[in-house]
Formats: C-alpha cells, structure tokens, sequence
C-alpha cells in the first residue's frame, strides 16, 4: 500500500461507554468482520469485568453484547483470543488467569481458571496454533500453559529470567517462539529447545541498542520477520530477524537492531501494534494516538543504515486521558480500536483526503 501521496485522517467512528473504570486492554475476535460473520471485540478493564463488543449488520454500529463478570475479584488487566475464536483468556491483579468458551446460546462461561501467579498477571497471549498459552505478571514470571484437553489447561513450563515486572508476552506470528518484555528495560525471546525445555535464547538489552526504560509493550509485522516496541524512554525501537534461517532449520536467528524512532512522543508510550498493512500505532500518556509507516524516500530526521520509518498521522487529544492500548482489527484492515483510562473504548477508521500531507518530523 502506498503511504507517500495520499494525506490520512483517523476518523472516530464510534465511542463505546459502558465500563465504570479504565479499560486497559482490547482484542479483536479472530474470523469475525468477515464472510457475514459481524466484528467482536473484547475489551477489560479495571471494573473487574470484560465487556464484548459485536458490530450490528444494519446499523455497523457495536453494541455491548455481553459483560463476563463475578470471576475476577479485582482489575482485569489483559484478555486474548485463541486463533479460532473459541476461547477468551483474560489475566488480572486476582493473580488468577481465566479461559471463557462461547457455548450454544451465545453466552459465556469460565470453563477454566489458571492459579500459579504470585500476584498480578499482566499479559496473556495465544500461540498461533491455540495449544499453547503464555502469562506473565509482577512476580517477575513467564508462564507457559498447555491445551491438553477441551477445557483443560495445564502448566508445562515457568521461565525465570526477569528481574522486574513483565509487562507483556507475545508470541512470533509465525513460529512458536516466545517474546516478553519488562520493567527491566529488556525484551526476552524463549524457545523450545527439547520437549517442553524453555529457555531464553537471547535478551535485547541497552548492549544491543534497546531501550533504557521499561519496555511496556512489542507487537510484530505479518511475515514475524520484524518487531516493534515501545517505552518509557520515550522511543519505537524496530528490530528485525532472518526467520527463514529458523524456519529451514538452520538454527536460531538472532533479532538485531534496525533503527529508532525518538522525538515523536514526550510522555510514556504505553501500547504498539503492527497492522497487517503495514501500519505502526502507537498509543501513550498524552492521550494522542500516532501512526508511523516505512519510509521510501529515506526523509527521516536521523538516517540510519536499515529501513526508515515516518509519522503518517498524529490524532491529538484522541481520548480525555491515557491511551493504555491500541489494536488493528484483523480483517478491515483500517480500523483500529483504542482504550483509555477515561472509561471508554473508541473505534476509528484511517481514511486518505486530499491536501497537504502530514509533516515529516
């Protein structure tokens, strides 16, 4: 998609209110938005409840179609579909992580709780074939969860290697490699070197160039070869990595640093997500959400040796408080969701207009 002679608008299609608390996280429901299917999207917050979200045919408009409560006990702080769809998992401050299945009459039900945390869990994460599950919380711990049978969970694997809070897990799109990212300012890649023998294959730290901050969150491109992640630093840090080596069995490729994006933000950037197109979002503590795309022409403020990244559009003031997470939806591949601590949940289409483009900073 070209990105250089088109000016883009991030219009806000949609305020969705419900929640009493800060939301803090969303997830759109895979297979949904297409073939007649209508788009769902969960979203959690700090009302202890997870709300989903379903488009209306005749309207397009999202409606609240369902509220999963009365199973976490305080703040829920993430929630992540399986592949298919089938599950919701959902992480909070009760330390417990909990699976909801869909069942015939379109409600849902907690068919599985998964204690093993300390304290707060922070980040869940499918495998892209839904038979693994990864946590992580303040208690410094990764965990990696098994789907052994319908409805059953078991824990195979807990990865010690953080020395602080993990504040996400993310598994490649593409090979079942595990990325976590921490107070520590360090990303962390887990792989399965035997059977269930997780181990931490390399630690992207201030040495490889990464990030003298918390690093709140990472987010990876279609084709898993390259990442992003953001910060307290105030910085985007692209990373990038030979996958086909790993993929054809020649051993683990090492991630390495491409290139930086700083002077953009001037408060902690808190969410990133890579869209299918190729569309870098970030959401942070100045309520405003940023779009950045590769660059073609190489017109960056710092030229680096790699590919070089552009502001194409910054929504000012886009909530009334801290944007906490932003999420491309799957299939309408320029709509993005965004949550805040102002309670509520916007929807937005990224559309072109004519006129001037927007500055390269």
């Amino acid at each position: 998609m070209n990105f250089e002679d088109d000016n883009f608008e991030l219009n806000e299609v949609q305020r969705l209110e419900g929640h009493t608390d800060r939301v803090w996280s969303l997830a759109w429901k895979p297979k949904s938005g297409v073939d007649g299917v209508p788009a769902v999207l969960a979203s959690c917050s700090g009302d202890k409840t997870v709300r989903i979200w379903e488009q209306s045919s005749p309207t397009g408009s999202f409606q609240c179609k369902a509220v999963l409560e009365d199973i976490h006990t305080r703040t829920v702080r993430t929630c992540s579909w399986s592949p298919s769809g089938k599950l919701l998992a959902t992480g909070s401050f009760d330390a417990t992580t909990a699976i909801w299945e869909e069942n015939a009459e379109g409600d849902f039900v907690c068919v599985s709780t998964l204690e093993g945390h300390e304290n707060e869990v922070k980040s869940v994460a499918w495998n892209r074939g839904g038979t693994l599950l990864a946590t992580c919380g303040r208690d410094k711990s990764v965990w990696i969860w098994e789907v052994v049978a319908p409805n059953e969970v078991e824990c195979i694997s807990v990865l010690q290697g953080h020395t602080q809070d993990v504040k996400m897990v993310q598994w490649n799109p593409v090979m079942d490699h595990l990325f976590s990212c921490s107070y520590d300012n360090t990303i962390k890649v887990w792989v399965d070197e035997d059977v269930d023998d997780w181990q931490c294959a390399q630690t992207l730290n201030e040495s490889f160039s990464g990030h003298t901050s918390t690093v709140w969150a990472l987010s990876f491109n279609a084709t898993g070869d390259k990442m992003v992640s953001c910060s307290d630093d105030l910085t985007i840090k692209i990373w990038g990595s030979d996958i086909e080596q790993t993929l054809l069995g020649d051993g683990y490729a090492h991630w390495i640093h491409l290139c930086t994006l700083s002077g953009y933000h001037d408060r902690t950037i808190f969410s990133v997500h890579w869209s299918r197109e190729g569309i870098i979002s970030t959401g942070a503590a100045d309520d405003a959400i940023r779009l950045f795309v590769e660059s073609k022409d190489g017109s960056v403020e710092e030229k680096v040796d790699g590919p070089t990244y552009r502001l194409l559009h910054k929504k000012e003031k886009a909530h009334d408080m801290d944007v906490n997470a932003v999420q491309w939806s799957h299939t309408e591949h320029r709509r993005l969701a965004s949550a805040s601590d102002d309670g509520t949940i916007k929807i937005w289409e990224l559309v072109s207009s004519p006129g001037k483009k927007d500055a390269v900073l």
